[in-house]
């Protein structure tokens, strides 16, 4: 980490999770001055990284933050704040949205409006960052899957014994699995000296041997090797100070282990996550912007989206004795079926169970289950995540109150499409050697009975647009009213898709980082 010997540079970024650290990573080489700031510290490398118990029942690398839902009860968010953000405990799966994402899509429950920039503006970039975080994957095999400019640049994970029976039983059926985009450092053909080992730790794990492309590794470490670029953990960015016009940021204030510090750049960039970028700009309210910087059109905060998810666990007829589970997925609902004609989602593998984490999940339900009968459960479970697309509306959004405290109104929609994908899942069981009648969901990660607890895929709240009444960001991700301020993480998303939204976040890093790149050199004005 280089030495901090300066208050002045020509940018900050505050946040260094998929959007910051990639950006950083894509700025580095210019010779600027840069300074990422990380409100978190490193995420130590200990045993603990393996423990279910310690991750999921003891909540070991999960902030203390405390947030509020629109009937003003608190819930501890599950959100963890280290170097390389969320991604330190993602599951991997980097997905490129469709191409049909990008337009206007009408659902069960409304419209998902389109985006002001192509599926083909964006792919150069998804193939960037597919390059950039390792993933592997197989083209041609989704019925979904958008055009592309390359192959994956590495080839598909193997599927252990269960899974491949899995998938030659559900292509037999006529449905068309393909291997899920899995970021990590894995060298099947030389497993002696391959970093990823195929653990049962990694979706919702710290990776203890660093082989899962996280941000940390693949983009702050490698910018970090620049001496332009500095690291400041343990500063949370408290509030941005801007000119008396309102028209530029000039100060970023940073709380620096309890200590107030105030530094200077040329160019700003917010990567908080969207609900945390949402509150710095809310919290930066002043004269020339009362209700928050950028916010003259009220739309900072509002359609906070993220994801109708369900975890579920089938039960099956014999043991499953996978570690690395994670590697098949299925769109053939994405966009509806014959008997439903609003589209439905993606189901995919999600990482195998194991007993403790029933209990860190569904504490009072297991309360009095001895653990050996959740691992009788885990053992032949298969586990399985069920994404459907939820719209972005107005009042789902992020506020604060007078004392500084996040409030997260949250009101369901698309419900009836979620269903339907549940239920073709249960329909194909008896087709995958399973118990039809022992599909049970899992609140993954959620401790609380408060399901938006549930924050790995928030997305919205600053989005981007073409009309400034409408949206928060240009379509260089820059604020509308602020010259040099820009948000840069999965803020910046109309609508959300129904796949995992880290992948787009990256690419669109890679994308504003260009932008950044030839106004830093004078090429192009903001």
């Amino acid at each position: 980490m280089n030495q901090i010997n300066s208050t002045d540079y020509d940018v900050i970024i505050v946040g260094s999770g998929a959007g910051g650290g990639t950006l950083a990573h894509r700025l580095a080489a210019s010779g600027k001055k840069i300074l990422l700031l990380e409100r978190g510290g490193w995420l130590p490398r200990e045993i603990e990284n393996w423990s279910a118990q310690a991750v999921f029942v003891d909540n070991k690398y999960i902030s203390a933050d405390t947030w509020y839902d629109h009937n003003g009860k608190a819930f501890q968010p599950q959100v963890h704040y280290f170097v390389g953000g969320a991604t330190k405990m993602y599951g991997a799966a980097l997905y490129r949205l469709r191409k049909e994402d990008f337009g206007e899509i009408k659902h069960y429950d409304g419209i998902s409006p389109a985006w002001p920039i192509s599926y083909e503006e964006l792919e150069p970039y998804y193939a960037q960052a597919e390059k950039m975080y390792c993933v592997h994957g197989e083209r041609g095999i989704d019925p979904t899957e958008p055009p592309y400019s390359t192959p994956y640049p590495y080839s598909p994970v193997s599927h252990e014994p269960r899974i491949q029976e899995l998938y030659d039983n559900l292509k037999q059926a006529g449905y068309h699995p393909f291997p899920a985009p899995c970021a990590i450092m894995l060298d099947e053909k030389n497993l002696s000296n391959s970093r990823c080992i195929r653990c049962q730790t990694c979706d919702g794990f710290p990776c203890l041997v660093q082989a899962k492309a996280d941000a940390e590794m693949v983009a702050v470490r490698p910018a970090l090797e620049h001496t332009n670029v500095t690291l400041l953990t343990n500063a949370k960015a408290l509030k941005l100070n801007t000119d008396t016009s309102g028209k530029k940021v000039t100060e970023v204030v940073v709380e620096v282990n309890g200590e107030k510090t105030v530094f200077k750049a040329a160019i700003v960039v917010v990567s908080c996550g969207a609900t945390n970028s949402a509150k710095l700009l809310l919290s930066s309210a002043n004269d020339a912007h009362p209700n928050g910087l950028a916010n003259g059109s009220d739309q900072v905060g509002r359609n906070y989206m993220f994801h109708n998810s369900q975890a579920v666990l089938a039960l099956s007829k014999e043991t499953n004795p996978t570690h690395f589970q994670k590697t098949l997925a299925l769109n053939d609902f994405y966009f509806g079926s014959p008997d439903f004609k609003f589209p439905m989602g993606n189901i995919q593998m999600v990482g195998k169970s194991q007993g403790p984490m029933y209990r860190g999940e569904k504490p009072i339900e297991t309360a009095l289950a001895p653990m050996m009968l959740l691992d009788t459960i885990a053992n032949h479970a298969v586990d399985f995540w069920l994404t459907t697309e939820d719209l972005p509306t107005a009042n789902n959004r992020i506020t604060i109150d007078k004392y500084g405290k996040t409030h997260l109104s949250y009101t369901f929609n698309n419900q009836v499409p979620k269903q339907k994908l549940y239920e073709k899942l249960k329909s194909m069981l008896n087709l995958l050697g399973m118990h039809p009648d022992y599909l049970i969901p899992r609140h993954l990660y959620l401790k609380t009975n408060i399901p938006i607890a549930g924050v790995a895929h928030q997305a919205g709240t600053c989005r981007f647009g073409t009309d400034p009444r409408l949206s928060v960001l240009n379509i260089n991700c820059r604020t509308h009213e602020l010259d040099n301020l820009y948000v840069v993480d999965t803020s910046f998303f109309p609508s959300i898709g129904a796949v995992n939204p880290s992948l787009t976040a990256i690419a669109n890093a890679l994308r504003v980082g260009d932008h950044l790149l030839q106004r830093l050199s004078g090429q192009v004005n903001s």
